[in-house]
């Protein structure tokens, strides 16, 4: 698992969603806007500590936690209307991506754990 490029990928989908969250309405600036990009730091401070730490286990559970709240926030957005549908699908296939790759990260760690 090539964590470099997970990493890649959720700075763009960052990029990607500040241009989202900057159209939400000003009543969510401090509310749901902030909740959202909360949680994206986190993401990324996550999969920083799993690239870094030996024992991985926890912080790629957290990491997978982390992208699940993402995922349930943006789509509360675009049902609430905040979120276009065409935001809300490229947003989506970008999680759903960095998912994947999650999943992988997570599978390696397992089977390397298993051989140890």
């Amino acid at each position: 698992m090539d964590e470099m490029k997970v990493i890649q990928k959720t700075i763009d989908m960052i990029k990607y969603a500040y241009l989202a969250l900057a159209q939400f309405p000003k009543s969510e600036k401090y509310a749901m806007v902030a909740d959202i990009k909360r949680c994206l730091d986190q993401l990324l401070e996550l999969e920083v500590e799993a690239q870094k730490k030996y024992y991985k286990k926890t912080t790629l559970q957290n990491l997978d936690v982390t992208l699940a709240k993402i995922r349930v926030y943006t789509r509360v957005a675009h049902e609430l209307g905040f979120l276009q549908t065409k935001k809300y699908e490229l947003w989506t296939a970008k999680n759903v991506e960095i998912g994947k790759m999650i999943g992988g990260w997570i599978k390696s760690q397992a089977d390397k754990n298993h051989r140890e």
